[in-house]
């Protein structure tokens, strides 16, 4: 890419805290663009200095302040991505608060659970909307004490006398207060969003978010012109550290996309030069472009796969992993003619999309990265700030999860159980010390529940220890991957697969709305009568879709028997967790009638 990058990076000793971070970058880059939104009253894109936050994070600490808050207390922060998350955030910190990340679409009762747990003093909200539906709940929340909400307060007002709202609770001005934090003091508790049981709050330091954010940045560079489009909530951590301290260290600006559906118009709109996901976009964007190619002539269809094959090999090559091939010399004309309209539709400016969260699949970092789009998968977790390893741009294997980060100490125990040590790892879980000893041994060793295996540096996930299903002949299955594969398909949604103790493997398998018309009417059956769904033509033709989807797959991946709905699991209905993770317990009681039919009905 064209253009002069300029680095400007902070140390973590520089910083010392995450409030420190803040003020040394605004003393570094007053002037500098920190962050961009889009403002729905003017519809147009607006942005903040570094200096205009500093007075924005002014107001938040006076108005706290004026509350009484003393350091260690709690704050809990329900906000879409925008400046006044980093404003709360970095108001709180600076006061030695510590903040309680909370998602904006979680259940009711979970929101007042982790607000008991944690006993929070003050919760900020969204808007009035968001009061109105979290009310209820609420009121059983008796630890809060002050409750902002932003916004203009509703014409039939609030009978809550903890409710304030943040248009009349903030003063007009304020000055950000400087103070010396231990670095090693609790920051966050972040509430892990599990699969199974209540969520367990996380318990991070601000030497945790800033060492791995840091040491992120040895592997990863990242400049001053860079512009971050975020789009995964900031309560989830791997956008906390990758897209929001990560580039504030760097002295980059981000600008905050306005939700998934308009993704596609914000990247025009941004132009952003780095992305930080979760693989469910990419395969989203994947099922579109295939979907797509499906309605296009036959020489579309070729020339795609041509572009793909083409630009694999040569970043196969360029990794020196594969030989020089004649081929190579088609590409500058392959690239104008399919990859760079497929970049452009990603702004045209990418630099890199870092994909973390969970395992993305072969098939689709290839397609990316033969369109010349750098894919650089990442792993973490929340109980490691979160990162743990990433891949480089001169060490990129796409099967990998990638290097450790620098200070990170990796190594394989019992089951082919990953286990990390090192400056992330958290403190514990917040009052549970059962579970903070399960998973952190006497050595320091946190056990991730993830199988690997490292091969020339690099770590491999092979499974999850708990999601291995094992079928009654002893047959030892990891669903993840099948269900990935699966949803690759455009006619399904969501998929999970089932077979514990069980002689063959199932799927229960959402099928996508819009796919199921046209797909429903080419066999014969009625799109809206209910009874089409349990349909055996309709069976057997799923069963042979799932057959191909997992054409690459060993032996054991074979699906006998499906159960079809038409309706989605979601997180409100509290069969998928914040982060989009299925509930696999959850779903399974759900449908366990349909479960024991699938297999009292025998094999397909």
């Amino acid at each position: 890419m064209a253009g002069i990058w300029n680095e400007d990076l902070i140390s973590v000793e520089q910083a010392r805290t995450l409030d420190g971070l803040f003020r040394v970058r605004v003393r570094r880059s007053p002037e500098r663009e920190a962050y961009r939104w889009f403002d729905r009253a003017s519809r147009a894109w607006r942005s903040l200095t570094w200096a205009g936050m500093a007075d924005r994070v002014g107001r938040w600490q006076a108005a706290l302040a004026a509350e009484g808050v003393r350091p260690g207390d709690r704050l809990a922060l329900s906000l879409r991505n925008g400046p006044d998350w980093v404003a709360v955030d970095q108001a709180a910190l600076g006061l030695g608060l510590v903040d309680v990340p909370l998602y904006t679409d979680d259940r009711p009762d979970n929101v007042a659970f982790i607000l008991q747990d944690a006993a929070a003093r003050v919760l900020v909200l969204q808007d009035a909307a968001a009061w109105r539906r979290l009310a209820p709940a609420l009121r059983e929340a008796g630890c809060v004490e002050r409750i902002v909400v932003l916004g203009e307060p509703p014409d039939e007002g609030v009978d809550d006398g903890r409710v304030r709202f943040a248009s009349e609770w903030l003063p007009p001005e304020g000055e950000l207060r400087a103070r010396d934090g231990d670095p090693h003091a609790l920051a966050s508790i972040v509430y892990t969003s599990g699969t199974t049981g209540r969520p367990k709050g996380v318990m991070l330091s601000h030497h945790n978010m800033l060492s791995v954010a840091h040491a992120a940045l040895t592997l990863v560079d990242c400049y001053q012109e860079d512009v971050f489009l975020s789009f995964l909530p900031l309560s989830h951590t791997l956008e906390r550290t990758g897209g929001y301290y990560l580039p504030m260290m760097a002295g980059a600006a981000v600008a905050y996309a306005r939700s998934i559906p308009q993704l596609a118009e914000d990247l025009q709109a941004v132009r952003p030069t780095i992305l930080i996901a979760v693989p469910r976009i990419f395969e989203r964007i994947y099922v579109r472009l295939h979907q797509q190619l499906a309605k296009g002539s036959p020489l579309r269809r070729m020339l795609f796969a041509a572009t793909v094959s083409v630009g694999w090999r040569r970043f196969e090559h360029g990794q020196g992993r594969a030989a020089w091939s004649p081929d190579f010399l088609l590409w500058p004309l392959l690239d104008r003619l399919v990859g760079r309209k497929v970049r452009a539709r990603l702004g045209g400016r990418l630099r890199a999309a870092v994909s973390g969260g969970a395992a993305l699949p072969l098939e689709v970092a290839r397609v990316f990265i033969g369109l010349g789009v750098t894919i650089l998968q990442g792993y973490g977790l929340t109980e490691a700030a979160p990162v743990v390893s990433v891949n480089t741009f001169e060490d990129n294997d796409p099967r990998s999860v990638g290097l450790p980060l620098p200070g990170v100490e990796v190594r394989i125990g019992e089951d082919e159980e990953l286990l990390v040590r090192g400056p992330g790892v958290m403190h514990g879980y917040w009052n549970n010390h059962a579970a903070t000893r399960a998973a952190i041994d006497a050595e320091g060793w946190l056990h991730t529940g993830d199988q690997a295996r490292i091969e020339n540096g690099h770590i491999y996930i092979t499974g999850r220890i708990k999601d291995i299903i094992v079928l009654s002949n002893g047959e030892k299955v990891p669903p993840v991957d099948m269900e990935q594969a699966i949803c690759l398909d455009p006619l399904f949604e969501q998929a999970l697969v089932v077979g514990e103790g069980r002689p063959y493997l199932a799927a229960c398998v959402v099928l996508d709305a819009e796919q199921w018309v046209p797909f429903a009417r080419s066999l014969g059956l009625d799109p809206l009568d209910p009874e089409s769904l349990e349909s055996s033509r309709l069976k057997r033709a799923v069963l042979r879709r799932i057959a191909q989807a997992l054409h690459g797959f060993p032996g054991y991946a074979k699906i006998r028997q499906v159960h079809l709905t038409l309706q989605p699991w979601t997180v409100e209905d509290g069969t998928l967790t914040p982060t989009l993770k299925i509930k696999r317990n959850v779903v399974c009681e759900r449908l366990a009638e349909a479960i024991e039919a699938m297999y009292a009905a025998g094999p397909a």
